[in-house]
């Protein structure tokens, strides 16, 4: 009998409607494909379309026709010697961003606008205004009171102005302020923070190597509060700081009682029943009170304005437009003009920081030249790494080699490393408000074996050396290793001290004496012989001239600097082109601002004290009396906390 069993299988029901297995798949990589080629053509659109926009903008504010108006210096960021490069689309992104502004650029649309009849007054917003070095305002603040004294009117506005705002406003003809907000005085100083305390709960053992009675940098992660010798040192530094501010506030505005609101505002400001604007008022510390509608109505007494627009508009020439309407003088022989401006660090990095690899081949390209007549170098550092002071120093005294007349313009601050790549110089010229000295050094290295044990983690191995893996952040460091860096530190230390004796005439001693990390106004450091003499950018280029036979009225200077990319340029100009009508906010508001600078600015120290890998030369005290604006990456690294912890 044969046993005819069923199949092992049933066949399976095919929708008619539906395609095979091996066609789907197909229809669907066409279908991913479409889609990565619809998306590839909306980014080639897109990048097309903004290219377009910034030739049409570049286009645009070049053929401007600059017509009778005000010029608006709208100043919402900070004013400093080089601005950082901003992120592509970075304006695009609908991110606030801080501006920073170009000092020369600055002070050359206020002298231009002095002289030229289109422009019947400037105008200085400074609601948003950023800060600068005193230096840096010292020069804005002369700039606009050679406008003053030519006899047109500079008309001043703000909420509230801050200390270095007011340095600027001093020198208006009229200043202007709102009826609801008003001004108070800070002073220079006020706390720092320390981490010591942090940084022993965390279990970290941050491991310190310094010369250097004043070297105050790394005190922050060594005490939990300042040493008296640093306390003697900032106090001597603001003092004549401030003693500066007064003198150039008094100069320019000889009646205003500034001298009640720094001792005892509280009874001023009680006085007028809390009224802080009308305190100012009454101490002829302003001029006016009013809105912005009412200052736009009198600056449209003097510039014109648009019947059919708002009440309070005037006809205004905008900053940026009047910047690239007078652009930088290129006749006559070549007056070379490098800037060494913010950090100095290892490597390669774009403009705001003073890369060693990136100077020294900005250097090296412009004698490559050959037509260069002189090299003027343009300092405003607080210092950092050695090595890359040490390898911008090399690039500079390639142009002594060649016969080249080197002249040191020190901007804002020269301290430390900046002080480090100006000892090439055969002459050095400064503001009295400079910050320079802090000829010191140190070294941090942070290790985490407590911090490590906490959660139960160790480590252990085999060393061939007394060095081996050391330094060793999981392990700590060994008695041999801490001496072996403390002895290169203090080698270091001899060999700053040894360029300073060179390039100043001193014996090391004597610089020794004035160094041990001590930070110094220019003023003092002119009398101790480590400043030449007083002067600006323009007069140092005046006596590069000199000194290479020339007449300085034929040369001009040629910068020695990296060009915007193409992407960063649009970012520029997009975030230029916009108008920021927010306004700074009352003085409480600034105040909180101040604040949320200085927290960005802890977090900041804490990123550097984490991923610090070289010997440093760099000043503290130099960021105390700066743009009050924190640095850019110190400001997203604090964004970026605040959105993880859910602020």
């Amino acid at each position: 009998m044969t046993d005819t069993a069923a199949p092992s299988y049933a066949p399976s029901y095919v929708d008619p409607a539906r395609p095979p297995r091996k066609k789907w798949r197909l229809v669907r990589g066409v279908w991913k494909s479409l889609v990565a080629i619809k998306d590839a053509l909306v980014l080639i659109a897109m990048l097309l379309f903004f290219g377009v926009i910034f030739a049409a903008l570049n286009a645009r504010q070049s053929t401007t026709v600059i017509k009778d108006g005000a010029l608006v210096l709208d100043l919402n960021g900070s004013i400093v010697e080089q601005p950082e490069e901003q992120a592509a689309f970075a304006a695009l992104s609908g991110q606030s961003r801080t501006r920073q502004f170009r000092l020369r650029d600055v002070v050359r649309s206020i002298d231009t606008a002095r002289t030229d009849a289109r422009v019947k007054v400037v105008v200085l917003d400074l609601d948003s205004f950023g800060g600068a070095y005193p230096a840096a305002l010292g020069e804005v603040g002369d700039a606009l009171a050679r406008v003053r004294a030519s006899g047109k009117p500079v008309l001043a506005y703000a909420t509230a102005y801050t200390d270095g705002g007011y340095r600027l406003a001093a020198n208006a003809s009229e200043i202007w302020v709102n009826p609801l907000g008003g001004t108070i005085f800070m002073g220079p100083g006020g706390n720092q923070l320390y981490y010591k305390g942090l940084i022993d709960k965390l279990g970290v053992n941050a491991h310190v190597y310094r010369v250097g009675r004043y070297k105050s940098f790394v005190e922050p992660y060594t005490r939990a509060d300042q040493s008296d010798d640093a306390r003697a040192a900032s106090t001597a530094l603001y003092g004549t700081l401030f003693a500066q501010w007064r003198e150039a506030v008094a100069k320019a505005r000889p009646k205003a009682q500034i001298a009640q609101f720094m001792s005892a505002p509280d009874k001023v400001i009680l006085a007028a029943n809390g009224n802080i604007a009308e305190a100012n008022l009454r101490a002829g510390i302003v001029d006016k009170l009013g809105d912005r509608t009412a200052f736009g109505r009198r600056v449209a007494e003097i510039a014109g304005s648009d019947a059919s627009k708002p009440a309070g508009n005037y006809t205004a020439i905008k900053y940026d437009a009047w910047v690239k309407a007078n652009p930088l003088p290129t006749a006559g022989d070549a007056i070379g003009v490098l800037t060494i401006a913010g950090d100095i660090v290892d490597g390669e990095s774009g403009p705001g920081k003073a890369a060693g690899k990136t100077i020294e081949k900005a250097v090296l390209d412009g004698l490559a030249k050959k037509t260069l007549k002189a090299l003027v170098v343009r300092v405003d550092s607080p210092g950092g790494s050695v090595m890359a002071s040490e390898q911008i120093r090399l690039a500079i005294l390639e142009a002594k080699r060649q016969k080249l007349p080197v002249v040191v313009s020190m901007g804002g601050m020269a301290a430390s490393g900046g002080y480090w790549v100006s000892t090439p110089a055969d002459v050095i010229f400064a503001e009295p408000g400079t910050i320079t000295g802090s000829i010191g050094i140190f070294g941090v290295v942070p290790t985490f074996e407590n911090t490590l044990a906490k959660i139960g983690v160790t480590s252990d191995g085999v060393k061939t050396t007394p060095l081996s893996g050391q330094p060793d952040v999981t392990g700590g460091t060994t008695p041999m290793f801490d001496a072996i860096a403390q002895a290169g530190i203090e080698n270091g230390y001899r060999e700053f001290l040894a360029r300073v004796a060179a390039s100043r005439r001193m014996t090391p001693a004597r610089v020794d004496e004035i160094g041990q990390g001590r930070v110094w106004d220019g003023g003092t450091a002119r009398q101790i012989g480590l400043v030449d003499r007083f002067g600006t950018l323009q007069d140092a280029i005046d006596e590069a001239a000199k000194r290479a036979k020339l007449d300085p009225a034929k040369v001009h200077a040629e910068y020695l600097e990296k060009k915007p990319g193409f992407l960063a340029a649009i970012a520029q100009d997009f975030g230029n082109d916009g108008d920021d009508d927010a306004g700074g906010g009352d003085a409480f508001a600034h105040v909180a601002a101040d604040r949320r600078q200085m927290l960005a600015r802890a977090v900041g120290d804490m990123k550097r004290l984490a991923t610090s890998g070289s010997i440093q030369v760099r000043c503290l005290e130099c960021g105390g009396m700066g743009p009050t604006t924190a640095d850019i990456g110190d400001a997203k690294l604090l964004d970026l906390l605040l959105a993880r912890i859910g602020f």
